[in-house]
């Protein structure tokens, strides 16, 4: 059995053998599918990746507005593609341990105040200027500036300063942070000439495809890099598309007519037909995003918390998970975490659903009347369905919600985080403090529910710098209660990544850190000949 499962992973390595058929083999030898999946991926390793070809991906997720500045990026389509032309001084792999990239070692002082990166010798920018430990500094002092409006000044407020020591890069800290690693190693965070000061939507960085054409929400092309430093790992194709397809079935039409050859976020209620669908790979990743309604807590009527505890006790979070996830996910409990996370609080109470509470702080609220809800396609994958289920079970509390259905383009630009009630989604973060910290903490640029609270972000910015576990751990509690029970954001289910490819892609490793391969899919996938 064992050689044979062998043979057939190298065949489907080799792009001679579909992974769907390989994987009925495996089940009908009793090979459990997550080995039988490990089997694939030893086997792409070992056959090694192939060179040349475009490799094309069709995505939700883009739209006119996208910019190549790193600190703006906001949805799929703009960090997916800045995974290719950028990198960070650190990654997170697969497997959630720190990947070296642009630096290629680092060490922490034992109050964890004081980190130490080696820049890397002989990595060249787009523009033919050698990378130097100056061009980090000032990429982080770009971010971390005062009037800075980076999604990652969150992150990198807390630097009391950096500074050039030879070729090593020293961050200095205001508390202790045992997770900095993690920090810097966010996609926001891509390293630029001279930080990105002179013009940071130019998208001039060290990876392996240099971009070549450039039209928001509608196409994006990268041409592999000549001078890239490690050419044997990623860029293997000699192009790169991403083609914005918003409409998901108009992906999926993409995919098996040829036109590309991976799609983001297929929708769960077409899973198995896509399933059946020849030469096509659905790749199901559980990870830690989850869907959300979001509500500004300081704007009338969200600012007052009876109603928006009213708007979570009306969510039949069981019913979304069944009919808009199909089983792809799990029940959310009005906080950003899972038991996926390090030090999660796992005695909180689930919150149910519960029409008699939802009427009773509805009423209790004063409110008199609908309450407007927008969404969109491009919200997450069955949005629209899922806000009209929402509106027949908030229905049973005498809530009504009146359901406003938002064009894709101009979504992320115009709705998300501007109108006071709105549906979106979150990709989920390697470790709690940065999910905290993107979007809950009071100068999160990204603060998308005007959630202001001193003794929450006393928590989160105390739990940085405590090295006790136990202490930490009960932080990380205090915070999550206070969330669950008093801010705007309602989350009802945490997703799984749903994507497919094309059998013809080869190098694929499963990946819980988002869409795609945690969005590098196109620097690590190669087109099998």
């Amino acid at each position: 059995m064992s050689k044979e499962l062998e043979f057939l992973s190298r065949e489907v390595a080799r792009g001679r053998l579909s992974r769907r058929d390989f994987l009925g083999r495996a089940a009908a030898l009793g090979v459990a599918a997550t080995f039988a999946n490990s089997l694939i991926g030893s086997a792409a390793r070992a056959e090694g990746p192939v060179k040349g070809g475009i490799l094309r991906a069709g995505m939700v997720g883009g739209e006119s507005t996208n910019s190549l500045d790193p600190g703006t990026w906001a949805s799929q389509v703009p960090y997916t593609l800045g995974r290719c032309w950028g990198e960070q001084m650190l990654e997170v792999s697969p497997t959630g341990e720190i990947e070296m990239r642009l630096a290629e070692e680092y060490d922490a002082s034992p109050d964890a105040r004081t980190w130490t990166f080696k820049i890397r010798k002989g990595v060249t920018f787009h523009n033919g200027k050698d990378l130097t430990p100056a061009d980090v500094v000032a990429t982080l002092e770009r971010h971390a500036a005062e009037n800075s409006k980076s999604a990652a000044l969150p992150f990198v407020s807390g630097f009391e300063s950096m500074k050039v020591d030879g070729q090593n890069v020293v961050i200095t800290l205001k508390e202790p942070n045992a997770d900095l690693p993690y920090v810097v190693g966010d996609y926001h965070l891509m390293i630029q000439p001279n930080g990105g000061k002179d013009n940071p939507a130019e998208g001039i960085g060290t990876g392996p495809y240099k971009i070549v054409a450039n039209e928001p929400g509608v196409r994006h092309v990268g041409e592999r890099f000549k001078d890239y430093w490690a050419p044997e790992v990623r860029g293997h194709a000699d192009q790169i598309e991403i083609v914005v397809i918003n409409d998901a079935t108009a992906r999926v039409s993409a995919l098996q007519g040829g036109q590309v050859h991976l799609i983001n976020r297929i929708e769960p209620k077409i899973i198995d037909l896509v399933k059946r669908a020849p030469g096509v790979t659905i790749r199901n990743v559980p990870g830690k995003g989850h869907y959300v309604f979001i509500a500004h807590c300081d704007t009338a009527p969200f600012d007052n918390n009876d109603l928006r505890l009213a708007l979570k006790y009306a969510v039949d979070r069981e019913e979304l998970v069944q009919k808009i996830l199909h089983g792809y996910g799990t029940v959310g409990n009005d906080m950003p975490v899972m038991s996926g996370y390090a030090l999660f609080p796992e005695d909180i109470e689930q919150r149910p659903y519960d029409p008699d509470k939802a009427k009773f702080h509805f009423k209790k609220s004063g409110h008199d009347g609908p309450v407007l809800l927008r969404t969109s396609d491009v919200a997450f994958p069955g949005a629209v369905d899922a806000a009209q289920l929402y509106q027949q079970s908030a229905a049973k509390a005498g809530i009504t919600l009146d359901i406003k259905r938002e064009p894709g383009d101009g979504y992320w630009s115009e709705v998300w985080n501007k109108q006071p009630f709105s549906m979106s989604y979150w990709t989920g973060r390697p470790i709690q403090d940065q999910v905290y910290s993107i979007a809950y903490l009071s100068n999160a640029e990204w603060n998308d529910t005007r959630f202001f609270r001193p003794d929450f972000d006393k928590l989160i910015l105390g739990a940085r710098g405590e090295l006790d576990t136990a202490k930490r751990k009960q932080m990380y509690h205090d915070a999550a209660v206070i969330l669950r029970d008093e801010g705007g954001v309602i989350v009802p289910m945490f997703n799984n990544y749903v994507d497919a490819t094309s059998d013809k892609v080869g190098g694929w490793v499963d990946d819980p850190n988002g869409e795609l391969m945690g969005s590098k899919a196109l620097v690590y996938c190669w087109l099998n000949a």
